[in-house]
């Protein structure tokens, strides 16, 4: 068994090895209404197999030493689908919080959510915040869950917020743009996953990915387990990260 194949089992010396391991990795979770379509199933059973798809991918990431997991759970685009759908989704939302949330806080996951979360319901916003609260003290690895969240709108955000602290013009760099993000720390993203076939970003982590790996695949998110998710890591630790040099 060769270096890489133990970093990827999680066994040996090698196991967790910065050039084996992804520091920062985000998932675009695609494929749950045609997964359903596919079944002849609702499309609601659909998004709800893959709510009970994140938990696994979540502790299989913890194992392997990923530091942050970032899932893009709904889009500011997503508000164009039909209101019924978009309803089941915030239902699910709440739901999984509830459930989930005990068991982060005993793994030590502290949750963060990206996205303008003053554009949601009151009652949303008091679900997630119970969350963030609750795992505030989990250091053993941080998941983002993005819900109303745009790419374009994280980098308007952060530049507003440049402004607000009063920085001078001469003051506004990467630097200081990269610190005001949603995500803030660590802002460099490492490996893009995105399941069901399509091979683009969607506005996810614009500023995050500029030097990240893409990994694609058909498979849709519900069938997306622990060891496809090797497998994505896998791939990243064949690659040569160069940064332009």
């Amino acid at each position: 068994m060769t270096a890489l194949d133990l970093a990827i089992a999680g066994e040996g010396p090698e196991a967790g090895a910065e050039e084996f391991v992804p520091r920062h990795v985000a998932i675009i979770m695609d494929g749950n209404r045609r997964w359903a379509r596919e079944r002849g199933v609702p499309e609601a059973q659909g998004h709800a197999a893959g709510v009970d798809a994140i938990r696994p991918i979540v502790e299989r990431a913890q194992q392997r030493g990923v530091g942050s997991l970032s899932v893009f759970a709904f889009s500011r685009e997503n508000w164009q689908r039909a209101r019924g759908e978009v309803e089941t989704l915030f239902s699910l939302l709440d739901a999984a919080i509830a459930d989930y949330t005990p068991d982060l806080v005993r793994q030590g996951v502290r949750v963060q959510v990206l996205g303008r979360l003053d554009e949601l319901h009151p009652s949303t916003r008091a679900s997630i915040g119970d969350a963030v609260q609750a795992t505030a003290a989990g250091t053993s690895m941080t998941l983002n869950v993005a819900f109303n969240y745009s790419g374009r709108c994280e980098i308007v955000d952060a530049a507003r917020r440049c402004l607000a602290d009063g920085l001078r013009l001469e003051q506004i760099d990467e630097e200081a743009l990269a610190s005001r993000l949603y995500t803030a720390q660590p802002s460099e993203l490492d490996l893009m996953i995105r399941t069901g076939g399509d091979q683009r970003i969607s506005n996810f982590l614009l500023w995050q990915a500029a030097y990240a790996e893409l990994y694609f695949t058909d498979r849709y998110w519900p069938d997306f387990d622990p060891a496809a998710f090797d497998t994505a890591l896998a791939e990243y630790a064949r690659r040569s990260r160069r940064f332009g040099r």
